[in-house]
């Protein structure tokens, strides 16, 4: 196992458990992993290094009554680390949400298997918490989205605009301060939003990277795509295949809106060195999209947020954003 990998993960873990945590020493804590990856094996390695008194389990050679006889044993407050290959399943359970209606914390790795060995480095070091980093630069942009009226988001052949304001931006920054559910999902990194107003969003911009149906980061040499009132509307000839598809599943079932608009802000992920699970590349340093009607942490009043169904991330080039005319983000850092 690499010694190097391991220490570095020994390091990142311990200041997302006291910093961002801010776990407590009367307070217990229970891991649950498996062993199907080596870097599965790895950050377990980490957490047992940095909680040498923590209750662990390995699934796979527990019964799912153990695992949740384990759970139930906890105490609000108590913290709960899940690092998994895949994800664990528990029959109805959501485990994650089942763990935070017990008012627990928790630190969750998943799907890891989809990060491939080559990017092992990457997904360790993009769990570092530099808590003057996040908690600096996310309220910061907060604010500067909580009143904008117009943004551009401009490469250098394309302008996408969306006027009218966007909804009051969430953070996920490591700070949970005022949350009613302490933790989530790792590594971390992203302020986001979306349009007010979805009939205001106008314009084009070059995708370099979507989700795939596998869940994966699928990377291609950047595809202009146009957006009107909110929709996408047309696509350039050298859009892959594997996208139009995609767009053609998703018109089956609703409209192709454009939704989330996320700022991300982890710098350990990048165009060049980037994880291939989607969930963990999204907090990529620089922005992306959301294509179709889900994300269910905006109401809209035409929406019905139970019957959507596709929320597929898709990373535009972007070469600066301006909010009412003040650059933002530009040559691949933020300006505010």
């Amino acid at each position: 196992m690499n010694e190097d990998l391991i220490a570095r993960a020994t390091k990142n873990v311990s200041d997302i458990i006291y910093l961002a945590i801010e776990h407590k020493p009367s307070e217990k804590v229970l891991v649950v992993y498996d062993t199907r990856y080596g870097l599965t094996n790895i950050l377990t390695a980490a957490y047992r290094a940095t909680l040498p008194d923590a209750h662990f389990i390995n699934f796979d050679s527990a019964s799912k009554e153990e695992v949740m006889d384990a759970i139930n044993a906890m105490q609000q407050s108590d913290l709960v680390i899940l690092i998994q290959s895949s994800n664990f399943l528990l029959d109805a359970f959501r485990i994650r949400l089942h763990l935070f209606q017990k008012k627990l914390k928790v630190i969750e790795h998943v799907h890891l298997h989809r990060n491939t060995e080559d990017v092992w480095d990457v997904y360790v070091n993009a769990l570092e918490y530099d808590i003057n980093w996040y908690r600096g630069i996310g309220p910061r942009l907060k604010a500067k989205l909580e009143t904008v009226n117009e943004i551009r988001i401009e490469s250098a052949e394309t302008v996408l605009t969306i006027t009218g304001g966007v909804e009051s931006p969430k953070l996920n920054i490591g700070d949970y301060t005022g949350m009613e559910n302490i933790g989530g999902t790792f590594p971390i990194g992203e302020v986001f939003t979306e349009s007010k107003d979805f009939l205001q969003m106008n314009g084009s911009f070059m995708i370099y990277a979507f989700a795939g149906g596998d869940f994966l980061t699928s990377m291609h040499e950047p595809f202009r795509v146009d957006v009107k009132e909110g929709q996408v509307t047309n696509w350039a000839d050298n859009a892959p295949k594997s996208f139009v598809d995609i767009l053609g599943v998703i018109k089956e079932y609703e409209r192709p809106l454009i939704r989330e608009l996320g700022f991300g802000l982890n710098r350990a992920i990048t165009r060049e060195r980037y994880l291939q699970d989607i969930t963990a590349f999204e907090r990529i340093l620089g922005l992306h999209l959301s294509l179709g009607e889900k994300h269910s942490v905006y109401k809209k009043p035409d929406i019905t947020t139970h019957k959507t169904k596709f929320h597929v991330d898709v990373f535009p080039v972007v070469d600066r954003v301006l909010a009412d005319g003040v650059v933002i983000f530009e040559d691949g850092k933020y300006c505010v």
